[in-house]
């Protein structure tokens, strides 16, 4: 088994490593990572410009481009050689909730998907990471049972959310949905030498729905929590709302 792995904290994250190493232990991993972080890309893919890449002593191919052009260049040209599986992270910091929206890490996955492959995003529930290990033995796991039994439709990508605890200390696994966020803190402006206004954008928001079936309580009670996600957007139930608006416009 041949697996592309790629992330958003670039390509000297600790999380990418650990997930290559332990991944290692049963398939052939190649690594086309960013050369930067790219944390909140979403899924950006450069149009306007050449993408160089650089093909690294430990074998690692770094990309000057997006998570979503990382997979998007290994699986249409680059990497010659046929790949059978997409995992994105290890991502310091969850993706849970409205965070799929704007993560590279779950964009990484999603362009894999989009590409024909099985494909995971793997994220850790905190900035601050001091158990990848757990999270690279759950990705193994995951693996490991695709490969003996893909039970899932080409649509869907597998979000995956671990607490920053041993692997013993673990749970277990929960199928979850999204939860969703309170909206985002409010931007904190700043002046940079020259005394010109500068912004951060602000930290996102607490869980606002976090009920016993979401992602979020599933990491709370320290289990992994595993979302089926699918990139149709469509709101189906208002479809036929639209259609009967839509003739009273002037």
């Amino acid at each position: 088994m041949r697996i592309l792995i790629s992330n958003d904290d670039g390509y000297m994250a600790p999380g990418l490593h650990t997930l290559a190493d332990t991944l290692r232990q049963i398939a052939e991993v190649i690594v086309v990572a960013p050369d930067r972080d790219h944390s909140g890309a979403s899924h950006s893919l450069s149009l306007s410009r050449p993408i160089r890449t650089n093909h690294l002593d430990n074998g690692i191919i770094r990309v000057e481009g997006t998570p979503t052009d990382c997979v998007h260049l290994a699986l249409t040209g680059m990497i010659r050689e046929p790949i059978d599986m997409v995992v994105s992270g290890i991502n310091a910091g969850a993706n849970m909730g409205d965070d799929v929206l704007y993560s590279g890490t779950v964009a990484a996955a999603t362009e894999g998907r989009y590409l024909g492959l099985p494909a995971i995003a793997v994220s850790m529930a905190t900035h601050n990471p001091r158990h990848n290990a757990t999270a690279a033995r759950i990705a193994r796991e995951l693996v490991h049972k695709i490969q003996q039994h893909n039970p899932f439709n080409s649509s869907t990508i597998l979000n995956v959310n671990v607490p920053d605890i041993p692997y013993t200390d673990l749970k277990g696994m929960r199928s979850t949905r999204l939860g969703y966020r309170h909206k985002a803190e409010p931007a904190i402006r700043a002046t940079d030498p020259r005394g010109r206004p500068l912004y951060w954008i602000g930290a996102a928001g607490d869980a606002a729905d976090d009920g016993e079936d979401t992602d979020f309580a599933a990491v709370a009670n320290h289990y992994v929590s595993i979302t089926p996600l699918q990139v149709d957007l469509t709101q189906y139930t208002a479809r036929q709302t639209v259609a009967d608006w839509l003739p009273t416009l002037t």
